[in-house]
């Protein structure tokens, strides 16, 4: 097996991780906190908006199984990533659009494979493209969150509708 890790943000972590988890060949999806200056940070201080974290989730996936550019393109899919600082209701650069890339070389193909998709876009899309920089894991109980509180109203009414259009497809 030969994993990879990309950090991905499309708003709330909860749906993101519920999402990727349905991949096949997606291995582990861990809801986390990227971008900021400090080594350690909290859930609260995130949702505050005034510290330079997003809510992300680090997804590990076996090359030999799915590659990169699904990846990119199922991201896009399951948010609007024309929409700045924002997802829904959550309103915040802490709920950015983002990939967080380690090297240059995935920093050029992340931006050839949305480049690529822009063509199923009437706007503009607004993802950002930031290095990765500080991951920090989410507490334990954003971890597994969907799967542990299906019937938590976010989860029946945001996270549900959106796995239920995926297994329609």
């Amino acid at each position: 097996m030969n994993y990879e890790k990309i950090i991905l943000g499309t708003g709330c972590f909860w749906c993101t991780e519920a999402l990727f988890k349905t991949l096949e060949g997606v291995k582990k999806v861990t809801p986390g906190y990227c971008g900021g200056k400090e080594q350690t940070i909290t859930y609260q201080e995130v949702c505050s908006g005034t510290t330079e974290f997003i809510e992300v989730v680090e997804i590990y996936y076996d090359i030999n199984i799915i590659k990169l550019d699904h990846i990119i393109e199922f991201f896009l899919k399951i948010h609007d990533p024309t929409s700045f600082e924002k997802q829904g209701n959550d309103i915040g650069k802490q709920y950015s659009s983002v990939v967080f890339y380690k090297d240059e070389k995935t920093k050029d193909f992340v931006k050839q494979v949305i480049s690529k998709n822009q063509i199923n876009y009437k706007n503009k899309i607004v993802t950002k493209i930031l290095i990765e920089k500080n991951f920090v894991v989410a507490e334990n109980v954003h971890q597994n969150f969907y799967a542990l509180n299906e019937t938590h109203p976010y989860c029946q009414f945001v996270i549900k509708p959106k796995l239920n259009k995926l297994e329609d497809k």
